[in-house]
């Protein structure tokens, strides 16, 4: 028997055994295992390749002929196992992770405006429909506009180191957000009719009543014959809208250096109530107009300043201040 004879020999019990074996193909591991054996280097095929240094020139043509249909037939078989096992798993994977769309969904809660900025909006919104215009500034001001331009002398409490943030000698965190109006005058003829919400920082020890960082809102109307009265009826007007009709008001003597005459705001809910404080305001100091280089013989204005934390607290009745920077959601789910 010629050396090409036993080839075809050879090649006929290896395609019959690899169509054995691939009808036993059922996972991976196995596929794997018929590659390597029919398809691997050292493989059955590979084996037969080396016969062909042993065969004479005439019959090498057809000898590799026959071995790489041997090889085609091994290949495709591998592949299209592989293709059917991966088409299996690709089902069994889509099985397991279909979705019914007939099920009810799975609830997330959604997040909402904090109760801080839930007042904020409502305190522009009410000075925004009596035609307030809504500004802000920088938190991080010069001496000159939180201090000097406000009337506040050098030597005032309000400028020592234990009262204000100072960043430098000359630049700190503002105490209040009276620079705004500053930098608003200095740069709008009158009639100025603005209000100035913001974060404030003030060195003050921390407790129910009291906090380092708080947020502030403040109004200033600046025009020809305006008087205390209309700084009383304004205020009325935003305590009755805020609060309630059925609150009264109250204004009582104070000094502040930036307004003359200067005023505290108070309110109570009827006649058996505390009165409780609101803020300061006044009519804009002659000197604070001529800063900013109006004619304080011209025009009048008036101010008032409240704090945002404390209308909230007076409104739902919240005793402690610390509560609305905690983060608890007890207490922010409530509103």
């Amino acid at each position: 028997m010629t050396e090409l004879m036993k080839l075809r020999e050879e090649i006929d019990r290896i395609h019959a055994d690899l169509e054995r074996q691939c009808a036993g193909l059922t996972d991976r591991a196995a596929l794997e295992a018929f590659r390597v054996e029919f398809l691997g280097r050292k493989g059955q095929i590979g084996e037969l390749f080396r016969v062909m240094g042993r065969l004479a020139p005439d019959e090498r043509a057809e000898a590799g002929k026959l071995l790489n249909g041997l090889k085609t037939v091994a290949t495709a078989a591998f592949e299209d196992r592989r293709n059917d096992l991966e088409g299996t798993t690709l089902r069994a994977r889509l099985a397991a992770e279909k979705v019914d769309l007939t099920l009810p969904g799975v609830y997330h809660s959604l997040g909402h405006r904090h109760l801080l900025t839930q007042v904020q909006n409502e305190i522009e919104s009410i000075f925004l429909r009596m035609g307030f215009d809504v500004t802000t500034g920088p938190e991080i001001e010069s001496e000159y506009y939180n201090f000097e331009a406000l009337n506040i002398p050098a030597d005032h409490p309000a400028r020592d180191e234990w009262d204000t943030f100072y960043i430098d000698d000359t630049t700190l965190l503002r105490p209040q957000t009276s620079p705004v109006q500053i930098r608003v005058m200095e740069q709008t003829d009158p009639p100025v009719r603005i209000i100035c919400p913001g974060r404030c920082y003030r060195r003050d020890t921390q407790d129910a009543t009291h906090s380092p960082v708080f947020h502030q809102v403040e109004l200033l109307w600046v025009e020809e014959g305006l008087s205390l009265a209309n700084l009383k009826y304004i205020i009325e007007l935003f305590v009755h809208e805020f609060f309630g009709k059925g609150y009264q008001m109250r204004l009582s003597g104070d000094f502040f250096p930036f307004t003359e005459p200067s005023v505290q705001m108070h309110m109570r809910a009827d006649r058996a109530s505390d009165w409780l404080e609101l803020g300061g305001a006044g009519m804009v100091h002659p000197v604070v107009l001529a800063n900013v280089g109006y004619d304080p013989k011209k025009v009048t204005g008036f101010a008032f300043g409240m704090g945002i934390e404390r209308m909230a607290m007076l409104r739902y009745g919240i005793a402690d201040i610390r509560t609305f920077f905690t983060n608890d959601l007890r207490f922010i789910t409530q509103f």
